[in-house]
């Protein structure tokens, strides 16, 4: 009997084809916006997260100045110096110390060229950062005390000035200065803001200030710490290490920031969290619109029917019957709708995904959940109509015209 009901269900379906896709396209568009809006935050999350762990899951940032909003630090912040960074070597929480200073520069080899960011730090860089080689050697003592004119290279550049070439035991110019290539990292990607990672030249520290820049200052003092030290331990002992250092009195504030890489990962996910969680929201009111359609359509499919549901309840049909066979059509149409809206929507996903270069990170319980909610759409906006057509009186029915 069931299948039967099914059977008349989508033979009225069919019959109306037109309006039976205007009618499902409200259900396709609503399933298909949450399930991409999801699938899309849920890849830009993990991606969050593996750029966050590729630096490091224990690592803290020191930077000169107080933590403001903008980006630079307090114009009256003095600058770290590489005594600084010696200090914090012999802390016993950490684990690598990498000072580091950034400038833009033009490197070229040959008939290549490109320009790139220049960081000048030591051979605890790779460690603090967690990088690797993929060929080649870091930084020895000598080149960095020297400051000798060497340097390791990331991928995009390896790309840019050599192809598919070796460039380690290469020389290249950097500004105006000759640089040996003694290492290659390996390939990291994007990072956290979409910025190419592996566009990099890392040269001794020593070698970007002297050589490059003219001046001694050092941005930035990347820290990782030991794998038993806390990020609440390690950043306690560096600022009493560093008030002291910098001669801050007690009940004054700092005059540098220490940033926990693992805090920024987790108010990042938070934030996209949230965000997808909006938009996914305002994408599930067109699934209500999508409802509310069905609804409409169902009432003028009860209007146009009334003579043949009058023949039905005459030759003995129900009105158990009557009701089922419309709430049939309408949660045949909302599941249609939900099947043609998990397709599409995934489709989409992966297409952003590819876009964006995110990882693809579907997930069937939102697949799920979005088909239930697709059949519950149709039941619930189904059965006003469906009920309305099983409480017609067979006399009139078969009067109307």
């Amino acid at each position: 009997m069931l299948w039967e009901t099914v059977r008349l269900a989508f033979r009225a379906i069919i019959r109306n084809k037109l309006r039976s896709f205007l009618t499902v396209l409200g259900v396709v568009i609503g399933v298909a916006a949450v399930i991409a809006m999801v699938t899309v935050g849920q890849g830009s999350s993990a991606q969050v997260s593996a750029n966050v762990a590729s630096l490091g899951t224990n690592v803290l940032v020191l930077r000169p100045g107080r933590q403001t909003m903008g980006p630079g630090p307090r114009e009256d912040a003095p600058q770290f110096t590489l005594r600084d960074a010696e200090a914090l070597s012999d802390l016993t929480v950490a684990a690598a110390v990498a000072p580091t200073t950034t400038t833009a520069a033009t490197v070229v080899f040959g008939g290549a060229n490109r320009s790139t960011q220049i960081t000048g730090s030591t051979a605890g860089y790779l460690a603090a950062s967690n990088w690797q080689l993929a060929k080649g050697r870091s930084f020895s003592e000598a080149e960095e005390r020297g400051g000798a004119a060497v340097c390791i290279i990331g991928e995009t550049v390896r790309q840019s000035l050599f192809g598919a070439g070796d460039p380690v035991g290469q020389a290249i110019r950097v500004k105006s200065v000759s640089c040996t290539v003694i290492g290659l990292f390996s390939p990291k990607g994007a990072g956290s803001f979409g910025q190419d990672q592996d566009d990099i030249v890392l040269m001794p520290i020593r070698a970007v200030q002297k050589r490059l820049e003219g001046k001694d200052d050092v941005e930035r003092i990347t820290v990782a710490l030991k794998k038993s030290v806390t990020a609440e331990r390690g950043t306690r002992d560096i600022q009493n290490l560093m008030r002291d250092r910098r001669r801050i009195g007690i009940g004054k504030d700092d005059d540098f920031s220490v940033t926990n890489m693992a805090e920024i990962a987790s108010m990042l996910t938070s934030i996209n969290s949230v965000l997808t969680g909006l938009l996914s929201s305002v994408a599930a009111v067109s699934l209500l619109v999508g409802g509310i359609g069905i609804m409409n359509i169902m009432l003028v499919s009860v209007t146009e029917r009334t003579r043949e549901i009058g023949i039905r309840l005459a030759v003995g049909a129900t009105s158990g019957q009557v009701l089922t066979q419309f709430l049939v059509e309408a949660v045949v149409l909302s599941v249609l709708g939900g099947v043609i809206g998990i397709a599409l929507g995934l489709a989409l996903a992966y297409g952003a995904s590819q876009f964006m270069t995110i990882p693809f990170a579907p997930q069937v319980s939102v697949v799920a959940l979005a088909f239930c909610f697709s059949a519950f759409i149709g039941v619930v906006f189904g059965f006003f109509p469906a009920r309305r057509a099983a409480k017609l009186d067979p006399i009139d029915a078969l009067r109307h015209q």
